[in-house]
């Protein structure tokens, strides 16, 4: 079990090198912005459209399919279950629909092929009933979930970490007239990201560690094996907290006073042509959000 590898989310895929990685991290991030606002207040059309351009970028990134099948398929499977779970939940109306005219008159057919309800089926003990504010709010949730988990997904798979928060100083620089540590926040930011490598190693060593004393656990217990559990997380947590402290020293001896004196530039932030063209296509994106994008209830 290798959790750098294995694990879904999160991880930064150096090769291949595919065109969002050319993109610059500030346009990167205003797009990612753009997807986590686009689905406010959008009609159910807007939200499967964001969807559908999702999975038609990561397919023109040419992503290899054991990378994109293994973070989108598990994204796509819980995706489809809230779909189907919210679709024949109850929607939330309790209202007893009463006829308009004494129940003597002949009910005359509707004016138009409206109705509330999509399908039923009825068999038994099975009851289940589709409305249309059903369906919209499953098609609401499942899309939004999938929205925002796999578009920040995809910053962080063709975006290095010193990138992001390169890309973060640079827009976050006005700040500074406010007296913003502008330079300490991307500095933390920095380490938490670079930390979070040695966390999954070391949860991986103790797993291993564990699997390697063949405990049998149907022996221990469950007051033993919590007793276990609690002193394999002491260690990671002092491990954890000795790997800092070996950060910190070596920050210490190579002049890590302050983030302001000691400054490393890890990228130089330049546009080119292709992210101006990436700029442009927002422009036109939120123009379509604007005009058939719609406004939700």
């Amino acid at each position: 079990m290798d959790l750098l590898r294995s694990l879904p989310i999160g991880l930064y895929l150096e090769q291949p090198v595919t065109w969002l990685h050319y993109l610059d991290s500030r346009v990167k991030l205003i797009w990612l912005m753009s997807f986590l606002l686009a689905p406010l207040l959008a009609h159910p059309y807007w939200r499967i459209g964001l969807v559908m351009l999702l999975i038609l970028i990561t397919l023109t990134t040419a992503i290899p399919l054991r990378v994109w099948r293994q973070q989108m398929g598990w994204l796509l499977m819980l995706s489809f279950f809230v779909l189907v779970i919210a679709v024949f939940a109850p929607d939330g109306l309790n209202v007893e629909h009463q006829p308009r005219l004494p129940p003597y008159e002949p009910v005359l057919p509707e004016p138009t092929s409206y109705n509330y309800i999509v399908w039923e089926l009825h068999q038994g003990l099975l009851n289940l009933t589709i409305t249309r504010r059903s369906l919209d709010l499953a098609i609401r949730i499942s899309t939004l979930i999938f929205t925002l988990i796999y578009s920040c997904n995809l910053y962080l798979l063709t975006t290095a970490p010193e990138e992001i928060t390169e890309g973060l100083e640079s827009l976050m620089r006005p700040l500074r007239r406010f007296n913003v540590p502008v330079t300490e926040i991307v500095l933390t930011l920095t380490l938490s990201l670079r930390f979070i490598p040695l966390v999954l190693e070391e949860v991986q060593n103790l797993i291993r560690s564990i699997r390697t004393r063949a405990i049998n656990w149907k022996k221990l217990g469950i007051r033993n094996s919590l007793q276990v559990w609690l002193m394999v997380s002491e260690r990671l947590l002092e491990n954890l907290l000795l790997r800092a402290e070996q950060i910190a020293k070596a920050m210490t001896v190579r002049g890590f006073t302050s983030p302001n004196e000691h400054l490393v530039q890890w990228h130089q932030l330049r546009l080119h042509w292709y992210d101006w063209m990436a700029m442009a296509s927002l422009g036109l994106f939120w123009t379509a959000r604007l005009v058939w994008g719609g406004m939700g209830h």
